[in-house]
């Protein structure tokens, strides 16, 4: 028996994964071939999603590794990859898991006065409450400091002006933390505040932008004289770069799958999509089990994904025990990039002449569709390019690269000030 100390329970892993396994069998709907990343495409509006939320919650197994005082069990991340690894072969509200749970909800925590944090995380938790991110913007490019998105004091409340894009999954959220700029006179990364804000309220509009690959997942906000509470501000006061940065860390621990807030995969290879299992289904379904190519492939893929879990492991308990920095998770997030690119290419190779020109429901011109998605994960928390110089300067400690703008006050800078607008819309002034 193992005294989890942090949940005040004593209940060993294996127990805990045997009472899951019991559980799982008799409440949750089996895939039968399918996956949880191809059914979270149907599910547009997370219907399905959180009804399988609000039946983890009533079972007791939501929120694993979260406090108990806000919905969760206050277990230790040894029981949620017990868990995780119970529930494969079942249907799973995994569009909870990014960004509302790995991301978002792990910044409240961190930044959340005791009000905000048991007004959200618990109906996260039952299913109540999807979040998403409002943070890139049209004129932004990578450089996140630079918005030009602004919320301007007005007694209680703070005046929300401009537009954020490529917000995963807005037209369905419920919340949203949103960081504009409520300074100008000062350097960029010293007038920013977060904020959380409810996606669905007058002033704000939110546009699907359908991709190449036929999804609608992304969006674009435009914010009209938003009224935002004082109170609804997340961390402090023209203090918010300090809050997006930890977001970033979860977002890129998330991301690298070294999260301990996800629950369910979507396939073999956890939140990231293609793994092993898919591969070898992959290539029964094609016929190619046999050929020696194909074999020589499912290997490197095999060896990858071994890779990957021991680094995830290696790093995640490295920064918990304070061997290694928080922005260590680079690490992950770029090797589960890079290699997440390299699985994508061995699927399309296997798929052959069926990833160009297939019938419907046919697996290997699934694969056809999901490459043009393959950029997709290298992009997520920050460029590759990103990834490298946070590991160089924030965890090898090498110089940091010159930035001419980094002392000066943002209102001298030049800049982008006119995101784009549909035809006839005027914007808000910026700056």
């Amino acid at each position: 028996m193992v005294d989890d100390t942090a949940a005040g329970q004593v209940e060993s892993v294996e127990e805990f994964r045997l009472r899951a396994r019991t559980w799982l069998a008799e409440n949750l709907p089996r895939l039968n071939g399918r996956t949880n990343s191809q059914l979270m495409a149907l599910d547009e509006m997370g219907i399905r999603a959180r009804e399988l939320q609000r039946t983890l919650s009533d079972g007791g197994f939501a929120g694993i590794c979260f406090p108990k005082e806000y919905g969760g069990l206050g277990l230790s991340l040894p029981y949620q990859v017990a868990f995780t690894q119970e529930s494969v072969p079942y249907e799973m509200p995994v569009v909870f898991n990014t960004p509302t749970f790995s991301i978002l909800a792990a910044t409240l925590l961190d930044f959340g006065t005791e009000e905000q944090k048991r007004a959200h995380i618990p109906k996260m938790l039952t299913g109540e409450e999807l979040w998403v991110q409002f943070l890139s913007e049209p004129s932004g490019g990578s450089d996140l400091a630079g918005l030009v998105t602004r919320a301007t004091r007005d007694g209680d409340v703070f005046i929300l002006n401009g537009s954020k894009i490529w917000s995963s999954g807005a037209f369905r959220a419920d919340y949203a933390l949103c960081l504009a700029r409520t300074e100008w006179h000062v350097p960029k990364h010293r007038g920013l505040t977060c904020f959380i804000v409810k996606v669905h309220q007058p002033g704000i509009e939110v546009q699907q932008i359908k991709m190449v690959n036929g999804a609608n997942e992304f969006c674009q906000e435009f914010f009209d004289d938003v009224a935002i509470p004082a109170e609804n501000v997340l961390g402090q006061v023209d203090d918010g770069w300090t809050v997006a940065t930890r977001l970033l860390q979860h977002e890129r621990d998330a991301v690298g799958g070294g999260s301990p807030y996800t629950s369910g995969i979507h396939g073999g290879r956890g939140d990231r999509g293609i793994g092993r299992s898919d591969l070898v289904t992959l290539a029964q379904a094609t016929g190619r089990t046999g050929d020696p190519r194909v074999r020589q492939l499912l290997a490197e893929a095999r060896v990858s994904d071994v890779v990957n879990g021991q680094l995830i492991g290696r790093v995640t308990k490295g920064i918990a025990a304070g061997r290694y920095p928080a922005p260590a998770g680079s690490l992950m997030r770029l090797y589960g990039a890079t290699s997440g690119e390299r699985l994508t290419d061995i699927a399309l190779e296997i798929a052959g002449a069926g990833a160009t020109v297939w019938e419907e429901g046919d697996l290997a011109g699934q694969k056809g569709i999901e490459f043009l998605m393959r950029q997709g994960g290298s992009l997520g928390g920050g460029s590759n390019e990103m990834q490298r110089n946070i590991i160089s300067e924030r965890v090898l400690g090498m110089p940091r690269e010159y930035a001419a703008d980094k002392d000066r006050p943002f209102d001298e800078v030049r800049h982008n000030t006119a995101p784009s607008r549909p035809p006839g819309r005027e914007m808000a002034p910026q700056g």
